[in-house]
């Protein structure tokens, strides 16, 4: 889940999201001890294209890490109405 949704570009009524903001995780069940669990997420790459505030957007075909492991994030489920680059 996005920490901080972007209201200012919506997709079906939803707001969007920015990379620039963290994302809640809520179950991490890859990382094996002794690493610790996946706690927040950052996203690296998004859109190039498509802009909001200045920032890329999120993506599906986007890459982030997950802190403070740095596990790579898999994207489970997504909206797939509009797609961006």
């Amino acid at each position: 889940m996005p920490t901080v949704p972007n209201p200012r570009v919506t997709v079906s009524g939803q707001p969007t999201a920015l990379i620039s903001a963290p994302w809640a995780i809520v179950g991490c069940p890859l990382v094996p001890p002794p690493l610790p669990p996946c706690v927040t997420a950052q996203w690296v790459t998004g859109t190039t294209r498509v802009v909001s505030n200045g920032q890329p957007l999120v993506v599906q075909t986007g890459q982030a890490v997950c802190a403070p492991n740095g596990t790579p994030v898999v994207v489970v489920a997504s909206q797939t109405r509009v797609t961006g680059t």
